[in-house]
C-alpha cells in the first residue's frame, strides 16, 4: 500500500531534531530503522505529517563502558548490540535478546531506541532492559531527564516519553560476579515476534538466590516485571525455581489472538520463566556460557 503524503527531514544534531518535533507539535514521527513505523504507515494505521530521520544524529550513536554501567546510544542497531564485546561482556542479556530479533535484515536496520520507544507488546528488548534494571535518558525542549525502565512502558505501544522528547541513550548496570542472565523466547514462526518471552537476571550467594529480576514480553499488552516470581525467589535456594515459576502466570492480562490463547500464553510464561532462571543460575555458577560463549 502507498502511505499518505508526508514531509521528510534529516537533522544533523539532537537540538535540530527536538526543534522539528516542536515545529510539528509532537505529531511528527522519528525514523531510524523504520521496521515498525513504515508498515504501520503503509497500512494506514499511522499518518504523520513528517518523518524525522535520526540515523545521522551523532548524539544517538555509540556504545561505551561508564564505570559500572554499559551505555548504549538509542540509534544503535540490533546487530551492533549483539556483536559488541562491551555489551556481550557487560550486558549480555541485551545482546542475547537482540540476536533473536526478527531476521538478519531487521537486525541490520532496527535500533534499540526504536524498539523501546515503540513498545510493541511482542518485542524482545523491552523485557531485556526491564530485567537488567536499565534506565533511559531522554531529551526535550525543557532539557534532559532520566526514566527508569520500570516506568517507561505505560500500555500497548505507549511510553512515558513526551511528544517532543527523544530517547537518547540506554544505561544498563553491568553484570557482576555471582550474577547470570538469560532470555528464553517462543517466537511466532513468520514474524519472529515473541508469542511469549522471558528475560531473567539472578544474583547468587552460594546456593541462595539473593535477588531475581524477571520480565515478560509477548504475552500481555506491554512488557512487564513478574514481581510474583521475583518475590517468591528472594532469599530462597536455587531449588525453589520450579515452584516460583508458577507465579509467572499471575498478575497480568494475557493477550488473545490467532497465534495463541491467553491460557496458552500463561503456560508459556511459566515454562519460559523456569528455563530462563535455570540457565541464568547455571551461568552465574560458571557451569554454562551464554549464547556468545561467555561466562
Amino acid at each position: 500500500m502507498i502511505t499518505a503524503t508526508f514531509e521528510y527531514h534529516r537533522p544533523a544534531t539532537l537540538a535540530e531534531t527536538i526543534g522539528l518535533l516542536q515545529r510539528y507539535g509532537g505529531e511528527a514521527k522519528l525514523l531510524s530503522g523504520g521496521h515498525s513505523l513504515l508498515p504501520m504507515m503503509k497500512l494506514g494505521l499511522a499518518e504523520p505529517p513528517a518523518l524525522i530521520d535520526v540515523s545521522k544524529v551523532p548524539e544517538l550513536t555509540g556504545i561505551r563502558r561508564d564505570g559500572n554501567d554499559v551505555v548504549i546510544g538509542a540509534a544503535t542497531r540490533h546487530f551492533q548490540l549483539l556483536t559488541s564485546a562491551i555489551v556481550q561482556q557487560g550486558a549480555p542479556l541485551l545482546a542475547e535478546a537482540a540476536s533473536l530479533v526478527g531476521d538478519q535484515q531487521v537486525r541490520n536496520r532496527g535500533t534499540i531506541g526504536g524498539s523501546l520507544s515503540h513498545s510493541d507488546p511482542g518485542a524482545d528488548l523491552p523485557a531485556a532492559v526491564l530485567a537488567a534494571g536499565a534506565s533511559v535518558r531522554v531529551q526535550g525542549p525543557s532539557g534532559s531527564r532520566t526514566i527508569a525502565v520500570d516506568d517507561l512502558f505505560v500500555e500497548l505501544m505507549t511510553t512515558a516519553l513526551g511528544p517532543d522528547e527523544v530517547l537518547v541513550e540506554v544505561r544498563v548496570p553491568a553484570l557482576a560476579a555471582g550474577q547470570g542472565s538469560a532470555y528464553e523466547k517462543f517466537p511466532q514462526p513468520a514474524s519472529r515476534f515473541a508469542i511469549a518471552g522471558v528475560a531473567a537476571v539472578v544474583t547468587l550467594s552460594g546456593d541462595t538466590i539473593t535477588r531475581a529480576s524477571v520480565a515478560l514480553t509477548g504475552a500481555g499488552p506491554k512488557a512487564s516485571r513478574l514481581t510474583g516470581v521475583e518475590q517468591a525467589l528472594a532469599g530462597q535456594p536455587v531449588s525453589a525455581i520450579a515452584a516460583a515459576s508458577a507465579h509467572a502466570a499471575n498478575g497480568w492480562e494475557p493477550n488473545e489472538d490467532i497465534h495463541a490463547s491467553g491460557e496458552y500464553r500463561q503456560h508459556l510464561a511459566t515454562v519460559l520463566t523456569r528455563r530462563a532462571l535455570e540457565r541464568a543460575v547455571a551461568i552465574a555458577r560458571g557451569q554454562a556460557t551464554n549464547r556468545f560463549g561467555l561466562l
